[in-house]
């Protein structure tokens, strides 16, 4: 049963983060509510109508936009979202932003100026991204296909991003403060996927391609405009090199190291989620997610 004094509404609740944040909080027996399309009550970002009803005594809000805060429109939302949740009576707002990303910057400012306690969780690249969407049907099918050659990024594991965010809202002294959250170490995308390889003992080929061909076969299968839209940006702004440093907020946040690219690896390993599918991967390299996190 909900302790409305004080609970916290988790958005994206079956999100990578958002599903993380919402079973590390209910394990601990706090009061959480899952802001979802499928949660009772409904929260839908495209339907402001449903915002009422799910900040609803609530004392606390996760936040995580859908498909992505660098995408048009995420600012009007996101404002809009504040304002609702201040008159609300919500009182701590924690945002999970991207790195290299000004559009998640400018929201985050959006955050910071709303009268609210707040933490802002900036956050790299996803291990997750590699078992959970974006590459995994590529990988499964052992044909990874991108459009980046050496770019490195010091992937995150989700489950630090939300032990991050768990301690910022409930524990003391994470009020008006930025982590930027990142892995140990930096990666090329080429070399993460050899790491699945050698660790599933399968070939899984990685193809590096131009960006015109590569949203041309997003085109091909049918990916959304704006979808495609979002990872030419992603690839060709955000993934240009600025964000090829590791920073240490999650030793700031907990007090302890993130996890390593290695270890992702081997707990996901016990999942056989890296089966090989019967395919030539073709098809499967060009499926995609709807954001880096």
């Amino acid at each position: 049963m909900e302790n409305n004094a004080k609970t916290t509404l988790v958005l994206g609740a079956n999100g990578k983060t958002g599903s993380r944040v919402t079973k590390k909080m209910e394990a601990l027996k706090l009061s959480v509510r899952r802001g979802s399309r499928t949660a009772e009550p409904k929260f839908d970002w495209e339907d402001k109508s449903t915002w009422e009803n799910a900040l609803e005594g609530i004392s606390s809000v996760y936040i995580t936009f859908q498909p992505d805060l660098a995408v048009e429109g995420s600012e009007e939302s996101i404002a809009a979202f504040v304002k609702q949740a201040a008159k609300a009576g919500v009182q701590k707002l924690v945002l999970l932003s991207g790195r290299g990303e000004p559009e998640a910057q400018r929201c985050e400012q959006i955050v910071i100026d709303s009268g609210l306690k707040w933490t802002i969780v900036r956050a790299s690249w996803f291990s997750q991204n590699f078992s959970e969407s974006y590459f995994l049907e590529p990988i499964q099918a052992g044909y990874v296909a991108l459009p980046v050659a050496e770019v490195k990024e010091p992937f995150v594991d989700a489950d630090d991003i939300a032990d991050v965010v768990v301690a910022s809202l409930i524990e003391e002294g994470h009020d008006f403060k930025c982590y930027e959250v990142t892995g140990p170490r930096l990666l090329t995308f080429k070399e993460a996927i050899a790491e699945i390889a050698q660790a599933t003992n399968r070939t899984i080929q990685y193809v590096d391609l131009p960006l015109n061909v590569y949203t041309a076969q997003l085109r091909e299968y049918q990916v959304p405009e704006e979808i495609i839209g979002l990872i030419s940006y992603l690839f060709t702004e955000v993934l240009d090199g600025r964000n090829a440093y590791t920073v240490h907020g999650i030793e700031e946040a907990l007090g302890r190291k993130p996890k390593d690219f290695t270890e992702y690896v081997k707990e996901t390993l016990a999942s056989n989620v890296w089966v090989l599918e019967q395919s030539d991967g073709r098809d499967a390299a060009f499926e995609t997610g709807n954001c880096p996190g």
